[in-house]
């Protein structure tokens, strides 16, 4: 290992990260070779990438899945870390990833427990914990697919680490409303483009449904007014996804939008 730092690609797609991305590039300062792909930041995003040493790519958005496949075809090792810039990794998945990457393993894929936190708290209900997802993956073993709340779908053997990896995913309740449009409005057009039909009543039942299983089933009444706000803006994605789905099925067969 040259300069304490193991054979190990990261991958990091951004936009706007500048307040996110230090605290994440600090964490696998491990690593010989960090990709970030970024999709026309306007604030020092880019400029702070380079000064951590990171090779920078600009690109037009292609959606979560695509872009982050972009990232992966871009790095020099066949073991990639894949990262959000909002996530961290902590010391012990950093000494586990370390001994993954330097003793002869089978798996093709990694996952890792998730832990979210909001307002300086680790939410432990709503969903969001336990919160796997795959991040340490092979180049050619698999891709990410889906535009929006994408998955790494491997053609090889996964293995589940008992690490965990952190995710400082919103700033406020303004910004989950503003993923909420951005991501319901991505889901939605996956969906047009798949060719589902759903019933008008659609919006209403996957609303509801949500909202249930997030703050009853999944116990978001134990995180208190941030559990609530997470089960409503949980339940209101789901509505809209399926509200802009009939809306472009409506426009687009009425010949009024074509977006």
């Amino acid at each position: 290992m040259k300069n304490n730092k193991i054979p190990l690609s990261v991958a990091i797609i951004t936009k706007n990260e500048e307040e996110n991305l230090p605290d994440c590039l600090k964490s696998v300062y491990f690593a010989d070779d960090i990709v970030v792909a970024d999709s026309g930041s306007t604030d020092r995003t880019v400029e702070i990438a380079k000064e951590f040493g990171c090779r920078v790519f600009i690109e037009e958005w292609k959606g979560y899945g695509p872009q982050k496949n972009s990232a992966i075809d871009k790095c020099k090792h066949d073991c990639v870390l894949v990262l959000d810039a909002d996530e961290r990794i902590p010391e012990g998945t950093r000494e586990e990833i370390i001994r993954i990457i330097t003793t002869p393993d089978s798996a093709d894929a990694y996952s890792f427990l998730r832990k979210n936190f909001f307002h300086g708290k680790w939410i432990r209900h709503c969903g969001w914990w336990p919160d796997r997802v795959k991040r340490l993956v092979k180049k050619g073993k698999g891709r990410f697919h889906s535009i929006v709340h994408e998955k790494w779908i491997t053609t090889g053997s996964v293995k589940d680490s008992k690490v965990h990896i952190e995710h400082h995913s919103f700033n406020d309740y303004s910004e989950m409303l503003r993923k909420l449009d951005e991501y319901s409005t991505l889901a939605a057009a996956e969906l047009y483009n798949a060719g589902f039909k759903p019933s008008i009543l659609a919006p209403f039942y996957h609303g509801i449904s949500m909202f249930f299983k997030t703050y009853i089933l999944k116990m978001g009444l134990l995180d208190g007014l941030d559990g609530l706000v997470i089960a409503f803006t949980a339940a209101s994605g789901s509505f809209f996804k399926y509200a802009k789905l009939l809306e472009l099925q409506r426009f687009k067969n009425d010949g009024v939008a074509d977006k």
